[in-house]
């Protein structure tokens, strides 16, 4: 046939998403700009809403095309080094937050100039009671998803890949839950406040961005959980899985600096 694919590589038809992602992201962003100056929060939620809406549909046609057969191994190559590439970025996004961090608990400044030192203000939080908690909780997660990865990958028992997978899911959905708890409890117990504190608005940047990741990282393996109940993911075919177990143990490394920065090294 004069139209058959004789290589390795997936064209790909022209998409809608990526212009719809990037329109949902400007809305979102500039909707955002504006809630901080008291104009409510609705533009941002609109933009929200249209990056959910998109991330469903972009990643439902991905599902679309493995099963079609475009995923060959060279494809899956791509995939994997994209996602490596994405978790990169990730990492950079979460060094400037350590860096303002340090930055601000070694050598504040604020608005002097010049070579004066001014004493650290560092607002402790007891590392071994919640956080330590919360800590186990995130590895024992990370664990459950990484025998369920291991099981998969070796053609074994698909009950305990569910099970474990599932456990997970749920242990992910804890640790929100836990950390939910945390910032109430800091907020109206501690005097905590989301502005007019370096520490603060460092603390809470960096420990709820990772919040986010952890939501987005749940989602993610229950989607793999669906999938896998599907008949999706076999010991061959399972890059998506795979992608999920690699940003969860992102997540988890992200919180073990987290937990020895901010809350051990800050006592």
């Amino acid at each position: 046939m004069a139209n058959a694919k004789n290589h390795d590589y997936h064209v790909l038809p022209p998409s809608i998403w990526p212009f719809v992602a990037a329109v949902s992201a400007f809305v979102m962003l500039f909707g955002a700009v504006l809630w901080m100056h008291d104009s409510g929060p609705w533009l941002f939620l609109a933009g929200l809403a249209g990056v959910i809406y998109v991330s469903f549909e972009w990643w439902k046609d991905v599902v679309v095309e493995s099963h079609q057969g475009d995923h060959t191994p060279v494809v899956v190559i791509g995939l994997r080094y994209g996602f490596i590439l994405f978790i990169i970025s990730e990492v950079m996004f979460f060094a400037a937050w350590f860096w303002s961090f340090f930055k601000h608990a070694m050598y504040p400044m604020y608005t002097y100039v010049g070579t004066e030192y001014l004493e650290p203000v560092i607002y402790s939080v007891n590392a071994f009671d919640l956080p330590l908690i919360n800590t186990l909780v995130l590895l024992l997660s990370g664990a459950m998803v990484t025998l369920a990865h291991h099981e998969l990958v070796h053609d074994g028992d698909r009950k305990t890949v569910e099970i474990t997978l599932l456990i997970g899911i749920f242990l992910g959905i804890a640790f929100t839950f836990l950390q939910g708890y945390e910032y109430f409890y800091l907020i109206t117990q501690r005097g905590y406040d989301f502005s007019g504190d370096v520490f603060y608005a460092n603390f809470f940047m960096a420990t709820g961005f990772h919040g986010v990741h952890v939501i987005i990282g749940t989602i993610f393996l229950a989607i793999c959980w669906f999938r896998l109940r599907a008949g999706h993911f076999t010991a061959e075919r399972h890059v998506g899985f795979e992608a999920a177990a690699w940003y969860w143990h992102f997540v988890d490394v992200v919180w073990l600096f987290l937990f020895f920065a901010v809350y051990i090294w800050g006592m």
